[in-house]
């Protein structure tokens, strides 16, 4: 623990950038063999994310989604000296690089602010398959993760497969692809006071209805003279944004009646009364 007693070591961590500034150590075009990977724009930073597997990208919808997490830094890299230091207290071999044969960097997944009891804090996640905790490199690598992160004082840890829920993450990537109206060619011709309007009407059109969404949102879009498709774009865009709750543990499915429940941000939109 002699790197620890050494104030740097906390200032090379803090000037590390966050928010939209920040560049991930691993980029998708430093694997491009790697088939799963995949970009995304955040809405909590601003700036497009970039993930290596399925899984991350499925943490990543749920981070993305929720009201406590401030920052997502993915690819967060570690400080090599550090890590070297680890592996040569634990005896164990540091990652290198296949052909150059010198170490490399270890990144863990997901470094995440998060804002709890009113404090803000770094926690730091590792990304993987629960049937690859058995291979004993991996278990070496996570071992230097662990004791680094330990040492910095953060909260790290292992999220596997049988913690992300697919059909929640998949339900939050559809519909958080309607967060912003701006990309709907419709919305751009209409100004914003009355599309806050078009949302008030349409809310109340959702709220114990007896018909699927389809449904509604057809109907609406012919009463209020929208394009085809809009309505479906609307309901979407006010679940990303949490103007109505619906269940997203099960698959979202437009063409059954969906049990939607008010917000307290929609009521205040427009001091909606049932």
């Amino acid at each position: 623990m002699i790197w620890l007693k050494n104030p740097k070591n906390i200032d090379v961590y803090d000037q590390i950038l966050r928010g939209k500034e920040y560049k991930p150590a691993i980029t998708i075009q430093d694997v491009p063999s790697l088939g799963r990977s995949s970009r995304i724009q955040g809405i909590r930073t601003g700036r497009q994310h970039e993930f290596l597997s399925d899984m991350e990208r499925n943490y990543f919808h749920i981070l993305n989604f929720s009201e406590n997490v401030i920052d997502i830094r993915e690819q967060f890299p570690l400080q090599l000296d550090l890590t070297m230091l680890i592996a040569e207290e634990l005896g164990i071999k540091h990652p290198i690089h296949p052909r150059t044969k010198k170490p490399v960097h270890i990144t863990s997944d997901f470094n995440i602010t998060i804002s709890e009891n009113k404090k803000v804090k770094d926690v730091v996640r590792t990304i993987k398959r629960k049937d690859d905790l058995v291979d004993r490199r991996i278990v070496e690598k996570f071992e230097i993760e662990r004791i680094y992160w330990s040492r910095l004082g953060i909260d790290w840890g292992i999220v596997t497969d049988c913690e992300i829920n697919k059909t929640l993450a998949l339900n939050i990537g559809d519909v958080m692809h309607y967060y912003s109206l701006e990309r709907l060619e419709a919305f751009t011709k209409i100004d914003d006071n009355e599309i806050e309007d078009i949302k008030i009407a349409f809310i109340q059109r959702l709220i114990d209805s007896n018909k699927t969404v389809r449904e509604i949102a057809s109907i609406f879009e012919r009463d209020i003279h929208l394009e085809k498709g809009t309505g479906i774009a609307l309901f979407k865009h006010l679940v990303a944004n949490k103007f109505i709750k619906i269940n997203l543990l099960e698959a979202l499915n437009i063409d059954v009646v969906v049990k939607i429940d008010l917000t307290a941000k929609s009521i205040k939109l427009g001091e909606v009364i049932l």
